[in-house]
């Protein structure tokens, strides 16, 4: 059975093969033991004690790591090894498991509530950390309760991050804000021996206020790039217009065909009856209108 301990550590606990090792030597001891009073053999006697003196011993003894843990073996107060995966044996009363250590990635979630950031604006920020003990012996000795200072940790470095950057940084660059965490959080724990692997910002609340505010002041830029590019637009269209003016000017046929193009363009609708000034005709090619407005009327 494993008991977990709230620094991170898991206490010493029994394993299947001492359990079945020692059930065999015991029943073995009173085996020997009722042989023993059978025949009156006082030498069975002190064989079945031997036998039961091993059976109680061995749950002590004979320890198993699973392979993702470490066993701190400890040695008259003094660190004796680091054991595991697998089996190992202990010298009982002179050695003692102190601690077992998890290696596998281990997630710890943190936030920053109402931290100021750089322009003052008050967010809540949660975020996730993935870290890894990499060095057993350092996390076993050199602190405590990694599992809490990592989470201070954690949260410090975060609201140093919020109160150094400005509100607009922190919504645009998050993954620049993670690469951040990860660095900081990482050299304060590499003392402990612990690996931090990556750091995630989840969500960055705001006010609601200012929340309408953010969406305001997005329309209003969304509303003035719109204006930009219709006046960018009319613009082109004007200088389009004059290069076509200049043509027209140094060329009257191309306006005569222009002009004729339009009637034509007209004419096509059923049913229109277009007015057209004397002077307009006078200037144009009558026998070309003629014929455009004959092949009008072929065309209907």
């Amino acid at each position: 059975m494993n008991v977990t301990l709230a620094r991170g550590f898991t206490l010493t606990r029994t394993n299947p093969p001492a359990l079945a090792l020692a059930g065999l030597s015991l029943g073995l001891a009173l085996l020997v033991f009722v042989r023993g009073a059978a025949v009156h053999a006082p030498a069975l006697h002190w064989l079945a004690g031997l036998f039961l003196v091993i059976g109680i011993l061995i749950p002590a003894a004979l320890k198993m790591a699973n392979p993702w843990e470490r066993a701190v073996v400890l040695r008259l107060g003094r660190l004796h090894q680091i054991a595991g995966p697998g089996l190992f044996l202990i010298i009982p009363v002179v050695d003692e498991v102190a601690y077992w250590l998890d290696q596998r990635i281990q997630t710890t979630e943190f936030d920053a509530q109402s931290a100021l950031s750089k322009d003052t604006v008050p967010v809540n920020i949660d975020a996730v950390i993935f870290w890894q003990v990499h060095d057993t012996e350092r996390a076993a000795l050199e602190i405590t309760d990694y599992r809490l200072a990592i989470t201070q940790v954690a949260e410090t470095s975060l609201r140093e991050m919020v109160g150094a950057s400005m509100l607009a940084n922190l919504l645009a660059e998050r993954k620049q804000g993670d690469a951040l965490l990860r660095e900081v959080i990482g050299r304060k724990t590499a003392d402990w021996g612990i690996s931090v692997l990556s750091v995630e910002i989840r969500d960055i609340g705001v006010p609601t206020a200012l929340q309408d505010a953010m969406s305001r002041q997005a329309q209003a830029e969304r509303e003035r790039l719109a204006r930009v590019a219709l006046a960018q637009a009319e613009h082109e269209v004007a200088v389009k217009f004059v290069e076509a003016a200049d043509i027209y000017a140094r060329s009257p046929a191309a306006m005569q065909l222009r002009a004729m193009n339009i009637i034509y363009e007209t004419t096509k609708e059923r049913g229109a009856t277009i007015l057209i000034p004397t002077a307009m005709v006078d200037a144009m090619n009558p026998g070309g209108l003629l014929g455009l407005a004959q092949a009008a009327e072929t065309g209907r």
